[in-house]
């Protein structure tokens, strides 16, 4: 099981004026654990503010021949995990993270030609720069074309290292910036990210027909359009993958007003939650989701985002049901296996056991 670990901040570097790159270096005997993270993978941190404890998820920038891990972090206004990363980190502070988590990601395969295509928006640029050094460094036959999207010039996080890479693999990476306020000489390249500029652009500009795979990391409504986008020009569920935004959600889903099981008898369920290896059981109301009931008794269950965004969460059901009202990380065939988010299912039978040694 998961559990956190002391890194020690080794650098914090301004990329623009309210986001910064973090340099993390893991002790001696975790350093397997935190660097042999794969491309796209994200780290949870934990910090105290005010006697309350928040858990936030910032994806890895690095790549994996970078030889260092890094996250990129964007403050978000109002958001005290951000700001105070912005604002007070400093070199030689420890803060405390998981390993590496999160299955937005490709496997490399060195001897194939493959062209990726990626979407990104805002700090949504961070997994998607991991994949991005990671492809072109270690599948010397495939090309990245990006579409990069942010509200002007001075927003655009890690500039100056795209316009490196974009230098170092002339004729294999293709980067394109969309600016919703600046803008630009050709009028395409202004405004939103949407289904219908997604169409303009695979009619001029980009070859739909020969990309792969899609990478889309960003806020939810441009994901989506971008998305049936892709799904419209051809490209197969299977070929896209995509990474939500955890900070622009507000929680656990409401929970539909009647499940199909509501007329079972009673409003408890017998609960047994294995952790490292220990099974606890306990009696939970039906309207708690199974990562509430575990934490409200003294389980130290992993959890983050709590939006089913993240998946630090996830568990397998091993008996009975539950309603899990939001995915949007899960893939197919891990719910079809009994995967599920903790934080955002609901028990539905009177006995229900889940294992979050997955």
């Amino acid at each position: 099981m998961a559990r956190f670990h002391d890194l020690t901040v080794t650098d914090v570097n301004k990329t623009i004026r309210d986001a910064v790159i973090v340099t993390l270096a893991p002790s001696a005997e975790d350093e397997a654990t935190f660097m042999d993270f794969s491309q796209g993978q994200y780290l949870t941190f934990r910090k105290e503010f005010d006697g309350e404890e928040l858990r936030r998820s910032y994806s890895i920038c690095a790549g994996k021949d970078d030889g260092v891990l890094q996250v990129g972090i964007k403050r978000v206004d109002g958001g005290a995990f951000s700001t105070w990363v912005n604002e007070d980190l400093q070199a030689g502070d420890t803060v405390e993270a998981m390993p590496p988590m999160g299955a937005f990601s490709t496997p490399i395969e060195p001897e194939k030609s493959k062209h990726y295509l990626g979407f990104a928006g805002g700090s949504g640029i961070t997994p998607i720069l991991s994949i991005m050094k990671t492809v072109l460094a270690r599948e010397p036959k495939s090309e990245f074309t990006l579409i990069y999207a942010n509200r002007n010039v001075s927003s655009i996080m890690f500039r100056e290292q795209l316009e490196d890479l974009k230098n170092r693999y002339m004729g294999r990476l293709t980067i394109t910036h969309i600016l919703e306020q600046d803008a630009q000489d050709i009028e395409l390249f202004t405004g939103l990210v949407t289904e219908e500029k997604c169409n303009q652009l695979f009619d001029g500009w980009i070859d739909i027909k020969s990309v792969d795979i899609a990478l889309i990391c960003g806020p939810e409504p441009m994901m989506l359009g971008i998305r049936d986008a892709l799904q419209k020009n051809g490209l197969s569920k299977e070929q896209i993958k995509f990474e939500l935004f955890a900070s622009a959600q507000t929680g656990r889903a409401k929970r539909r007003a009647e499940s199909k099981n509501a007329a079972l008898a009673g409003d408890t369920t017998a609960a047994t939650v294995i952790l490292d290896g220990t099974a606890q059981s306990f009696d939970m109301k039906r309207d708690q989701t199974i990562l509430e009931a575990a934490l409200e008794n003294n389980m130290d269950a992993p959890h983050a985002c709590k939006a089913g965004v993240c998946s630090t969460c996830k568990c397998r059901v091993l008996e009975g049901e539950v309603d899990m009202v939001t995915n949007h990380t899960l893939e197919d065939y891990e719910v079809e296996k009994g995967y599920v988010l903790s934080c955002q299912s609901y028990p539905i039978t009177p006995n229900v056991k889940v294992d979050y040694e997955v």
